[in-house]
């Protein structure tokens, strides 16, 4: 009875108030709610090339499992399935590496090599053409990012905070680099940029670090998200997404909605933009496009940060980070649908569903071909039509 008597009470002081008038005639949409999805008039035509199964996807894992694609090649992984070779226009599959290991991390690929992480911290190093092991290794967490090959070695974030080189002829340790992680930060993180002699990282504190790629010596660190709000959770400012080298600047974004632009040589900031999110950005010739944790998607001005269209209508559809395909930057959702804006508007201009699973993962694409990997571990490609 007391029970009943306070919710009546409540009920009628909040009289007023839209969202309690919502739950009982239904004619204001509860703003917690994922927004949704519009018609428009298509503006390019989509079409999807081929689907695969790689496995068992990472689910609720938070580990934005996404492919590589390497010379025509597409290189996949799921939690369990081992790790997939297919042909990039076909989809047919060109070897297997069977694992009973729990893949999460990966593929990166380059140099003759792909290279997968596992939940258990195991590094699994493969010959590109084959698919036959040539090394393991191992980390002291779990690898929840793609390994990056490049410059003669092989770089492993872990999510710990620490990046560990390794030889990637051999699989011997060369050096590693540790960073601090706060006590509260968001899920995951993602792989590190490699320039010439540098590696770039974002952390979980809100920085990008530049490290010599020969020894990992620090450089210089560079706060793109603010650490402010009274409480860990109001201080959340995650650099999860990799940073983009663009030329001689690197671009990153953080969860707290900042996007910078800095020098990459000194590690000066060129521009700082209000507007960001958890994820990386996609980088165009005049146009850069990321997406905000609240599902808002953005067009910044490359050169200065400036803000040139706001994209409001898939809010709260736990957007994947963007990828540019074409004149387009391409967003999955929560739904499975792949959504495709005008770089020059933000425009809808294409919509495509994948399937019925979450797209966490960023898109990737090669030429004009865009492959998306949903959280069940299933593949699609799909093309521009011309």
């Amino acid at each position: 009875m007391l029970r009943a008597c306070a919710l009546a009470l409540c009920v009628l002081a909040v009289a007023g108030c839209s969202t309690v008038k919502g739950w009982f005639d239904g004619k204001d949409e509860d703003a917690t709610e994922p927004a949704k999805l519009t018609e428009f008039s298509p503006t390019v035509t989509v079409s999807e090339l081929w689907s695969a199964d790689v496995g068992e996807g990472e689910d609720r894992l938070g580990i934005r499992q996404h492919p590589v694609i390497v010379d025509g090649r597409v290189y996949a992984a799921a939690v369990d399935g081992g790790v997939h070779a297919l042909d990039l226009q076909t989809g047919k599959r060109i070897w297997h590496y069977p694992s009973e290991l729990r893949l999460s991390g990966g593929p990166g690929a380059g140099d003759g090599l792909v290279v997968v992480g596992s939940l258990d911290g195991d590094v699994i190093a493969l010959d590109a053409s084959t698919g036959a092991e040539r090394w393991q290794a191992k980390v002291g967490n779990e690898i929840i990012a793609e390994p990056v090959v490049g410059l003669g070695m092989v770089f492993v974030r872990s999510n710990d905070g620490r990046l560990t080189a390794f030889d990637a002829a051999t699989g011997e340790r060369r050096w590693f680099w540790n960073h601090d992680v706060p006590s509260l930060s968001v899920r995951g993180n993602d792989a590190p940029v490699l320039g010439p002699g540098y590696v770039f990282v974002g952390s979980d504190d809100g920085t990008v670090s530049a490290l010599a790629a020969a020894d990992g010596r620090p450089l210089w660190e560079q706060a793109v998200g603010q650490q402010e709000g009274r409480t860990e959770l109001d201080r959340m400012a995650d650099v999860d997404g990799t940073p983009v080298l663009d030329g001689t600047t690197i671009i990153a974004t953080s969860f707290d909605g900042r996007t910078m632009a800095i020098d990459a040589p000194s590690g000066q900031p060129m521009w700082v933009s209000n507007h960001g999110g958890p994820g990386r950005a996609a980088v165009a010739p005049s146009v850069l496009a990321v997406s905000s944790a609240d599902g808002n998607v953005y067009g910044l001005e490359k050169r200065g940060g400036s803000a040139l269209w706001t994209q409001p209508g898939l809010v709260r559809r736990n957007l994947s980070a963007p990828a540019v395909h074409g004149g387009y930057a391409v967003v999955g959702d929560y739904d499975g649908y792949l959504h495709w804006l005008d770089l020059a508007t933000g425009a809808f201009a294409a919509r495509a569903r994948a399937g019925g699973d979450a797209i966490r993962a960023v898109p990737v694409v090669s030429g004009d071909i865009l492959i998306a990997q949903d959280v069940d571990g299933g593949l699609s490609a799909f093309r521009i039509a011309q």
